[in-house]
């Protein structure tokens, strides 16, 4: 009989285990889910780190930083910016990427990180599939810029009339090989038929203070970075893309008015974060930063740099990144672009 009983012990111990696993995963995951939503009801209990990637002083700065003082304005913590430049801004990319899915790391990227796929052969993350999309922060029209002492050019027809008289004498700077930048230069050539050399530089900051400084001719750069600069004179705006003058400064013509009609191209502004992030947590960070672009304060510098604050649902500004994903890599097979 105790044979028998011994017998039965041990053929039930593995079940017994299989119950104890299971009970513990259950409470394991019953922990987690309230971490998770307590997480979500008390976001941001702690600083709040925005990857920006691209250095100190470009355009993605210019919209970065105000928004930052406005979140430790509303919500009490601090939202720190991390410059991580680099390729393009795919090595920012990268890092945001891989950070832990919590909410507490954020991503400001835009329109390189989807011209990006077509230009770099190998990345170590995918912009639809690695991160979630939640807001449309900005979006301005691009501009053409040119540095007043070596562009003697008071109009577009001016500046197209100099660079076709003389084919690769005149430059143009850019954020970084692949970036919007350096598309939109490269799609101005095919609609002017021109040449312009590419000058790539490890940012929008640095390759604007070339241009205040002389080193390089013109840029094609988002309005917002260049608009302190336009107003200070130390750069001339000559054209805005698209087809209406921006009220930020309604003496600049646009494309469709001096016969590039097609010519329709916009910086813009996004936030991610990483794949994994809880579908709390996300509503969460939604529901600030729409609380955020309904401010005065944010409204006044939006206004000030010639942008709008998006108001594209999270879904929404998803299929817009799938939308131009496709679009520029059209551009990018046309113009031949590659990394230089």
């Amino acid at each position: 009989m105790q044979e028998r009983d011994d017998t039965q012990r041990f053929t039930d111990m593995p079940r017994r285990r299989d119950m104890l696993r299971a009970a513990g995963a259950a409470g394991l995951a019953a922990a987690a889910g309230g971490a998770w939503a307590q997480g979500a009801s008390t976001w941001p209990s702690k600083p709040v780190t925005l990857i920006v990637p691209f250095p100190a002083g470009g355009g993605t700065d210019a919209f970065a930083r105000p928004l930052a003082a406005q979140f430790s304005k509303s919500t009490g913590k601090t939202l720190v910016i991390d410059n991580r430049g680099g390729a393009g801004g795919t090595v920012g990319a990268s890092i945001a990427a891989k950070a832990h899915p919590d909410g507490y790391t954020l991503f400001m990227g835009g329109a390189h990180h989807v011209i990006a796929p077509s230009v770099y052969p190998r990345l170590d993350y995918d912009i639809e599939k690695d991160f979630v999309p939640l807001a449309l922060l900005a979006s301005v029209p691009q501009v053409v810029v040119v540095n007043p002492r070596n562009v003697k050019a008071n109009t577009i027809q001016e500046l197209l009339a100099m660079v076709k008289s003389s084919p690769g004498k005149f430059n143009y700077a850019s954020a970084g090989s692949g970036s919007s930048h350096h598309l939109a230069g490269e799609l101005f050539k095919i609609q002017t038929g021109t040449f312009i050399t590419h000058i790539p530089y490890r940012g929008a900051g640095p390759a604007l203070q070339d241009l205040i400084g002389g080193n390089v001719d013109m840029m094609f750069d988002g309005l917002g970075s260049s608009a302190g600069h336009i107003k200070g004179g130390r750069i001339k705006a000559l054209m805005v893309a698209g087809s209406k003058r921006n009220p930020a400064f309604p003496d600049v013509p646009c494309a469709a008015e001096v016969g590039l009609p097609d010519y329709n191209v916009s910086t813009w502004y996004g936030l991610w974060t990483p794949k994994g992030t809880p579908p709390d947590v996300q509503a969460r960070i939604v529901e600030e930063i729409r609380k955020l672009g309904a401010s005065d304060e944010i409204k006044a510098i939006w206004a000030g740099n010639g942008a709008e604050f998006g108001t594209l649902s999270p879904q929404d500004f998803g299929k817009m990144i799938g939308s131009e994903v496709k679009r520029w890599a059209q551009v990018v097979k046309a113009s031949g672009a590659k990394i230089e």
